[in-house]
This record gives C-alpha cells, sequence and structure tokens, in this order.
C-alpha cells in the first residue's frame, strides 16, 4: 500500500510503472458534446431521452451502447445511426471540447519523466488523436488502443490488457485513470489499480476505484527515477 505523507489517503499497489488513460471525460471533458449528439439523434427520431438513456452511453463503444436500442429506429442498422451520431458531434454547433483540469501538465510530467503512458478509450482512432491535442498531443503517449483496436469494448478488460501488453508492463504495475463505471470496471478485471475522476460522474458512482478525485490536479507522480513510483492523491 502506497501511502501519502500529506493527506494520509493510500493508493493499493508499490513500484507503479505505468499509467494508462481513458480519454473522454478523463483526459478531455467531451460528455457534454456526447450527450448532445446522443440526444438529437433519438429525437430526430421521435424517441424519448432521459438520463437513464444517456447513461447507458457513457465510458462505452458507441456501436455496443447503440445495439441495445437499435430495435427502437426500424430499418436503420447501427452503423447507420453511429454515423448519424457521429455527424451531429462533429458538427459546427457542437459544444466545444476542453482539457480536464491537469490533465496536460500529468501527462507532460509522466512523458518528461520517462513513465511509459497509453490511452485506453472507448472512442474512434481519428477522435482521439483529435482530442489529445488538447493535453499536448498524441505523441506523448507510447501506446493508444482505440475502439478499432478491441473486440469487446468497456467494462470488457480487452483493452486494458492490450494497453499493458503495449507497454510491456504488468497490469499490477499499472494504473488507470477513469471517470465512469464502465471503463473502472475493465481496469480492474484487467488487474489494474484505478483512480476515478469525478468529471463526470458523482464519488458514489465510483466507489469500485481504488481512490477517487475531482480531477488530475490532484495527482502528483514522483519521477520514475526516484524510485518505485507512488501517486500521491490528494
Amino acid at each position: 500500500m502506497v501511502k501519502d505523507e500529506m493527506t494520509g489517503l493510500s493508493i493499493p499497489g508499490t513500484a507503479a510503472q505505468a499509467a494508462l488513460f481513458d480519454l473522454d471525460g478523463t483526459l478531455v471533458a467531451t460528455e457534454h458534446r456526447s450527450r448532445a449528439a446522443w440526444t438529437r439523434l433519438f429525437e430526430a427520431h421521435g424517441l424519448p431521452v432521459d438520463e437513464a438513456l444517456l447513461a447507458g452511453f457513457v465510458g462505452r463503444r458507441g456501436d455496443e451502447a447503440l445495439a441495445e436500442h437499435v430495435h427502437r429506429f426500424p430499418g436503420r442498422t447501427v452503423q447507420e445511426l453511429f454515423n448519424e451520431a457521429l455527424g451531429y458531434l462533429n458538427g459546427p454547433d457542437s459544444p466545444p471540447a476542453y482539457a480536464v483540469p491537469g490533465a496536460e501538465a500529468l501527462v507532460r510530467r509522466l512523458h518528461a519523466d520517462g513513465v511509459p503512458i497509453a490511452v485506453v478509450t472507448s472512442g474512434l482512432r481519428k477522435h482521439a488523436v483529435e482530442l489529445l491535442q488538447l493535453v499536448g498531443g498524441a505523441d506523448l503517449f507510447a501506446a493508444m488502443i482505440s475502439a478499432e483496436d478491441v473486440r469487446q469494448g468497456k467494462p470488457h478488460p480487452e483493452g486494458y490488457q492490450s494497453g499493458c501488453a503495449a507497454l510491456e508492463v504488468d497490469p499490477n504495475r499499472a494504473v488507470a485513470f477513469e471517470d465512469a463505471p464502465a471503463g473502472i470496471a475493465a481496469a480492474k478485471a484487467a488487474g489494474l489499480t484505478c483512480v476515478g475522476i469525478t468529471s463526470t460522474h458523482p464519488a458514489a458512482a465510483l466507489r469500485a476505484a481504488d481512490t477517487v478525485v475531482s480531477d488530475l490536479t490532484e495527482v502528483d507522480w514522483p519521477s520514475l527515477a526516484a524510485g518505485p513510483l507512488s501517486p500521491n492523491v490528494a
């Protein structure tokens, strides 16, 4: 158990060697954009939308979440509906994305210190590369696992398993950062320690994480050169 001497809080695990980040909601705030796009999709087809429905899309691959509702769209396929939603997401009136507080500073610090870092996202690779410009660029990450790279999306652990394999790190020596229950479930099932971030969900919804923070300004990861890594979480 690694303990923060300043706050008394702790994160299970010792000698953490790598960090794996979810993207949407964890590094970059996009949930407001996604909710707007999914809302427009359902409303365009005369279907009601509520918070419970929208919550089912958070942290998951869009096509997998849509597959649970496609029966409500007679004559339409999942791919057609997904493409329609992407059109709303990328339209000129879509609200802008922005970096989660502390995200760019943490990513740049880990990269500069030689800590292997990866993105494990439920989004498409092109979407991920564009969003990562808001936190310093995709080239700061040693690996990226996107929707195209897995057979099963979160909460299945495949994405985090693939991310650890790409970084050549044992999952029990890696820390995942997630903002959604589906992502936390995926990280824990893969064997990683998980830090939950309350950017899109209240702390109570993230209770499966090992610890929870408000945003990435509360995370301090000392230099790799200093020895075993111990994330200090306020």
